[in-house]
């Protein structure tokens, strides 16, 4: 069960449609679908299939507020996947490694800028 689980969470984080729907939730919870829908060139059909799919993976969950249905982030599926696939392979190298890829697109970005 714990593989069908990961499954589902693995193919909800593989769209790039669905990875916005979770960032606006994480900025603010409690968005109802036109909120979601606002600015994203997406129809709400399609938000709706889109928090369809992360509702079946658990990643979010909504409740009743009169005749709104408020969207919620679930971070407990990605934390998950977090503690058994990436605290594996050495949390302290990849911090240093995502440190040094930030401070030369640092770099690179003032190099630009001149």
């Amino acid at each position: 069960m714990e593989g069908e689980r990961e499954d589902r969470v693995f193919k909800a984080l593989a769209d790039g449609s669905r990875r916005m729907l979770l960032d606006r939730l994480f900025a603010r919870g409690g968005q109802t679908l036109l909120e979601l829908t606002e600015g994203l060139g997406m129809s709400r059909q399609a938000v709706t299939k889109h928090l369809r799919i992360l509702e079946g993976a658990d990643l979010v969950w909504w409740r009743r507020s009169g005749r709104e249905k408020l969207h919620f982030l679930n971070p407990v599926p990605i934390d998950a996947i977090g503690r058994r696939w990436i605290e594996k392979f050495e949390r302290g190298r990849l911090d240093g490694l995502a440190e040094l890829k930030n401070r030369l697109e640092a770099e690179d970005d003032n190099d630009r800028a001149k």
